[in-house]
């Protein structure tokens, strides 16, 4: 049996496969799917996904094959400048397309004894109070203790917890592609910026070479659209908005998408979950989609890892939903907003011209920008302090950084008073006695995804805050 079946071999199901790993507990991960997909759906993380890549000492694998842009830009494709002292390490948005990002992931959770299996698709589950029973394609069973749907916006799990996935539908489709094309860059460049003002979805993003990522708008909404176009199509909808198709040739791969925004009702029952697309899509606006389910699968594995190791507080699996289903709904709201920013009609570019005036504001581009990145969310943990339920950003300490004291998965207590104590919980939680210019509290408490559970120096609150999410100490 194992402790976990993982359905997806994408980012969040690979994520997830690592974190299980970090934290000592078996996890095989499932892919319908023969071969790793060559189609680019993301290009690129943001900064807290960066940041959890780094907690867990990876993030340079990432960073050496990742080109650094600025996150100006990424609310709507508004251009401003660049918001000044962000709250992280990280202050970019990380160029790099997903199947690079996958196969990093893949290597590093193999690495960790992840056992991932492709051509193996999931088509039937039952659970009891023990397990689950996954039933494959090809007539076998596989047993785990618990399963985790990683498995996309027409999620397998999802349907066969008949979970609703209410929501809006496409109302319109992209056409996007990898193409060589034979115009030359110093012709194609001018001319996609100049449409690009009045068309915010046309676009040409030049790879390497003469290779682009090509994109326009569809003629209506596809039978099915899982269908992927035929070049010819993309060609002519790129001649409808340029006058030109650049010449496209030799499509490397092709693809649809639309604006279909939905949101699951439940993230768990019993012992089966969904994360990622599984629990939530929407449009690619602001490149949200790949670091948010990044992000759930961060904030699951250590929960589950608790769970199974028997010391888990008997609500922690259910802070899971609780904790990442609101910031998803928040995700979807703000990628409606910059939809709508990005329509062509008198109303919508009436607003989007008042948008460009408000991020004129340092306040307002920090805000927004914060969002889109994930650096401002701040899960609800009760009344307390304001940095309690924020991620901590790294800090330098007298004797290292604080990220690199995360990298082994476990809880941490930061304590500049050198007074405090994890007597009871030490094989779960960290204690490291030092101190930093940058952190103005006598000490903080932080879950294993780097999130702060606790402010202050009185030992008895902490204990309290110890047992509330690390359960009860060790005699």
């Amino acid at each position: 049996m194992f402790d976990v079946i993982i359905t997806g071999a994408g980012p969040t199901g690979l994520m997830l496969a690592a974190e299980l790993r970090v934290q000592g507990v078996s996890a095989l991960v499932i892919d319908r799917d023969a071969e790793p997909t060559k189609v680019v759906r993301a290009m690129g993380m943001h900064a807290r996904t960066v940041e959890i890549l780094d907690q867990r000492g990876v993030a340079d694998r990432f960073l050496a094959l990742g080109k650094q842009h600025p996150s100006a830009g990424f609310f709507a494709g508004i251009v401003k400048a660049e918001p000044t002292r962000m709250d992280t390490s990280f202050p970019f948005v990380l160029g790099l397309q997903q199947p690079i990002t996958d196969r990093l992931l893949t290597e590093w959770a193999v690495e960790l004894g992840a056992e991932i299996r492709r051509g193996c698709e999931l088509v039937g589950l039952t659970q009891d109070a023990d397990g689950v029973t996954a039933e494959l394609a090809d007539g076998t069973t596989l047993r785990s203790r618990y399963l985790v749907g990683c498995d996309g916006g027409r999620s397998t799990v999802r349907k066969l917890l008949d979970i609703d996935f209410p929501g809006e539908p496409n109302t319109w489709e992209m056409l996007l592609g990898e193409v060589e094309l034979t115009a030359p860059r110093e012709e194609v460049i001018p001319l996609v910026m100049e449409l690009h003002k009045t068309h915010h979805r046309f676009g040409a993003v030049p790879l390497e070479g003469n290779l682009y990522r090509l994109g326009a708008p569809a003629d209506g909404l596809a039978d099915d659209p899982r269908v992927p176009p035929t070049l010819d199509d993309l060609k002519r909808q790129v001649r409808a908005i340029a006058g030109t198709d650049f010449g496209a040739h030799s499509a490397r791969w092709l693809s649809r998408f639309g604006n279909a925004t939905r949101l699951a009702d439940r993230y768990r029952v019993g012992r089966v979950l969904l994360a990622g697309d599984a629990a939530h899509i929407h449009p690619p606006t602001g490149g949200q989609g790949l670091n948010l389910g990044v992000q759930d699968a961060f904030n699951l594995g250590w929960k589950l890892a608790a769970a199974i190791h028997g010391w888990a507080p008997a609500d922690l699996l259910d802070t899971y939903e609780a904790e990442r289903r609101p910031w998803a709904a928040d995700v979807l709201d703000n990628t409606r907003a910059q939809t709508v920013l990005q329509e062509t009609e008198p109303g919508p570019r009436a607003v989007r011209r008042l948008m460009s005036e408000l991020m004129d504001f340092p306040e307002v581009r920090r805000y927004l920008i914060e969002k889109v990145t994930a650096l401002n969310i701040r899960y609800d943990f009760g009344a307390g302090p304001d940095l309690v339920g924020r991620r901590q950003r790294d800090i330098p300490l007298k004797n290292g950084r604080l990220y690199d004291r995360l990298h082994e998965g476990r809880a941490l207590l930061l304590d500049q008073t050198g007074k405090l104590s994890v007597a009871g919980w030490s094989d779960r939680v960290d204690h490291v006695v030092d101190v930093s210019e940058e952190l103005d509290v006598p000490a903080i408490l932080l879950r294993p995804d780097g999130h702060v559970v606790w402010v202050g120096d009185d030992q008895r609150d902490l204990q309290a805050s110890l047992s509330r999410w690390f359960g009860s100490a060790a005699s």
